[in-house]
Parts: C-alpha cells; structure tokens; sequence
C-alpha cells in the first residue's frame, strides 16, 4: 500500500442497511488516521437527516448531499483517497456506466478521471447481485483502478468476527474495519 501525505478520506454512503451505522464507518477510518469527509446519496440523505448535525460533529465538516451552486465555495477538503461503502447495486451500476446525477456519483466518476485511490464495499440482496450488470459493472470498475471487496454482496451474514449485527431490517454484520483496511496507509 501507499502512503498518503495528506489524510482526507470521502466516505461516500448509499442507501443500504449498513447506513444506518455510518458513524461506525466514519470512527474506523478515523482511528487509522483518516480526517473524514462524509458525502451521502439523496437517499442515503433521507434516511440519515436527524443524524446528520451528530455526523458533522463527528467528522467535523459538512456532510454534503447535493451538488453546491455556481459561485458557491467548496467547504470540503479535496480527497486523497475515498471509500464508497455502503455501495448499493444501483451506484455501482451508474458508476460503471459513468453516470453522474448526484453528488456522491460525481465525485467517485471524477476520482477516477484524478487517478485517486478508491474502494468500494458493496451491500446489496442476492438477486441484485446475480443480475448479469452488476459483475459487468464491478470487472469496470475494477480495471479503471477501484478496489471492489465483495464479501458483503449477497443474503449472507457477512462481516468480520466481532462485528456487531445491524438493527433494523437486516440483521447482517457490515466490515468497516475490512473497508479502511483496504484503504492506503496514512503517513
């Protein structure tokens, strides 16, 4: 792995189960010496509005959903490397095919033009999965330099020994720490 002299990390999150821990995800990377910067889907929005003020203290910065207006300044750092976890079936897919509509797509589009380091964890059922778009789409993503963990996709639990279960819908365990870890070493 790569050393990064600076310490930005854009962990964008979509719309899936892991979500609702995402405080988990912005404290692992956190702990290996990522300043954090946390970009979320519209969706992933919605379902995470009432946390938002707590994740800002959190990371420290805004947590950004939308793109910014002509004229308005940038309030988040530039990126040195970025995790895209949860990474849902439809982001992937849009990702693959370069489709930028949103915020977090935009951004992992163009970290790929910049040559950034960047992983993705996916979290989505078996049958999105064993659609035939979504191993075109990570062989893609793959060979333009995105790190693809698939240890999540799928029904199964998942996860590394003593991660917790979600609450929720899906009682599944999500590897924050298996993310980060794929990540290049802060220096």
């Amino acid at each position: 792995m790569t050393t990064t002299a600076n310490r930005i990390l854009y962990l964008v999150c979509c719309a899936a189960v892991p979500a609702v821990r995402i405080a988990d995800g912005v404290r692992a990377a956190q702990a290996r010496g990522w300043d954090v910067c946390l970009i979320l889907t519209p969706s992933a929005h919605r379902w995470l509005e009432a946390d938002v003020p707590a994740l800002r203290a959190l990371t420290g910065h805004p947590v950004r959903h939308q793109y910014k207006l002509p004229g308005e300044p940038d309030v988040l750092p530039p990126p040195d490397a970025i995790l895209v976890a949860p990474a849902t079936f439809n982001t992937v897919n849009k990702w693959a095919a370069g489709i930028s509509d949103t915020l977090a797509l935009g951004l992992i589009n163009e970290a790929i033009g910049l040559g950034l380091p960047i992983v993705a964890l996916p979290r989505m059922g078996a049958a999105q999965a064993a659609h035939p778009a979504f191993p075109r789409s990570v062989e893609f993503l793959r060979t333009a330099g995105v790190t693809v963990l698939l240890d999540e996709v799928g029904d199964g639990p998942g996860g590394d020994p003593g991660d917790e279960p979600l609450q929720g819908d899906g009682q599944e365990a999500y590897s924050w720490a298996k993310a980060v870890a794929a990540l290049p070493a802060v220096g």
